[in-house]
């Protein structure tokens, strides 16, 4: 490029002005949620204000299934496990006619999981059992590249919420570490997240069970261990932030009563808090259930949330679109390298 033409370029963009910057949040629709987010923002961002949080401090989580990406008929990691499961059969005869494993190679996972810790940590046990942590990441990574929602035909990757995406990129612009605080697997999510979120392996937080390490063939080695360690839902949330991070957040999301410790023990500190909850009540565009879920239920929250200032974002209401714009790039990428993306 000539260099008047650099100096022109130059010129144009001096001239245009915040305002007039593209919105980063174009895909929510300029309602009170989208206001408040904005409001918060600037209050914590305003150098001077008695406002004003440091960079260091401000951090925001996130919940995965249901306020990251769908999570209906059933959590998408369930879609990993069975498959998981049903690989590894012939090597378990008993599971045939052991519980939860029956239920999964019957195609009942949804009836083993929902509120059910210990059945949900005995299949994560299993299928994490006997590999190394590189091997699980690889395992996980080609299942994500290929596997496909029963219902819509999308990659699973492919059905995280453009709203939430934007909002993720657009903390960051404003200086936030944003970290992902989920019940699913910690080593499941950390395989695909940056690729999909932006979010770095070291700034996901869930469930995760033992490890070993152990020489193998000359290689020093990390090996999965069948056993839970940590069950990070409901009020296993705030010990997970605490644990990994060691700072109150000040931001956090989520969708259904397992975040409720979360967002109660994040916007219960001092200074300027934010906490939302996704609504889901977009049959059309996605999936409507909050009080009956027997999955992801949403009702001491609603009931809650006025009272502690929370707000509730309706998926109907508040979001112009549901998926992202375009597709995520498909197949396993390595580990290392970094997402630009959002």
């Amino acid at each position: 490029m000539k260099k008047a033409s650099l100096l022109s370029l130059a010129v144009l963009l001096a001239a245009i002005t915040p305002t007039q910057a593209v919105d980063q949040l174009s895909s929510w629709n300029d309602s009170a949620p989208k206001q408040a987010i904005v409001a918060f923002v600037e209050k914590v961002t305003k150098e001077g204000a008695a406002t004003f949080v440091p960079v260091p401090e401000r951090i925001a989580v996130f919940d995965n299934d249901g306020t990251l990406w769908a999570e209906e008929p059933v959590f998408f990691q369930a879609y990993f496990m069975e498959s998981a499961i049903k690989a590894q059969a012939s090597e378990h005869p008993e599971w045939k006619t052991q519980e939860p494993f029956a239920s999964v190679l019957a195609g009942k996972i949804a009836n083993v999981l929902g509120d059910d810790a210990a059945g949900a940590g005995k299949i994560l046990a299993a299928v994490h059992a006997r590999m190394t942590t590189d091997e699980f990441a690889e395992t996980v990574r080609r299942w994500a590249s290929t596997a496909r929602h029963p219902q819509t035909g999308k990659l699973f990757t492919e059905m995280v919420y453009q709203p939430m995406l934007e909002l993720m990129a657009y903390l960051r612009t404003n200086g936030f570490k944003t970290y992902i605080v989920s019940g699913g697997g910690i080593e499941f999510i950390r395989a695909w997240s940056e690729r999909v979120y932006g979010v770095p392996p070291e700034q996901v937080i869930g469930s995760y069970g033992k490890l070993s390490y152990r020489v193998k063939d000359g290689v020093p080695t990390l090996f999965k261990e069948p056993e839970m360690a940590h069950f990070n839902d409901t009020v296993g949330k705030p010990v997970g932030i605490q644990t990994f991070i060691g700072r109150r957040p000040i931001a956090a999301f989520g969708n259904s009563d397992g975040d409720y410790g979360m967002l109660e023990w994040v916007t219960s500190g001092l200074g300027p808090r934010l906490g939302l909850y996704v609504h889901h009540d977009d049959a059309e565009r996605e999936y409507a259930y909050d009080r009956d879920s027997p999955l992801a239920k949403l009702s001491k929250g609603l009931d809650d949330a006025p009272a502690k200032g929370w707000i509730i974002n309706s998926m109907k209401r508040d979001w112009k679109k549901i998926y992202p714009l375009v597709t995520i790039p498909r197949g396993p990428l390595p580990l290392l390298q970094r997402s630009t993306r959002y």
